[in-house]
């Protein structure tokens, strides 16, 4: 049975997404396997909040060497949800405005 904290892995804190959650849109980085609808109803049982839409993003992983050595970071994918007008904030990102 996967759990809704299985399909959400971390938040995406950058410069891009704090301007975003001026629009009520946070960012996170979610398992592979997990479509749109699991992924809403991952973030409204873990943060109590109503999610309007979903966007995902398949992200590519990059190619990295050290010295002769080639090798790839994984790749990943990134979903910014954003929530409706009437839900609440999510208070993990308060106080990192």
């Amino acid at each position: 049975m996967i759990t809704p904290h299985d399909i959400i892995i971390e938040p995406i804190i950058t410069e891009e997404s704090m301007d975003a959650m001026a629009e009520r849109k946070y960012t996170f980085k979610v398992d592979r396997r997990a479509n749109k609808s699991e992924i809403k109803k991952a973030i409204e049982k873990i943060f109590g909040v109503k999610v309007e839409k979903v966007n995902t993003i398949n992200m590519k992983g990059k190619k990295k060497r050290v010295g002769m050595y080639v090798g790839k970071t994984p790749n990943w994918k990134k979903a910014v949800v954003t929530l409706t007008e009437d839900s609440k904030e999510i208070e993990f990102f308060e106080g990192l405005q």
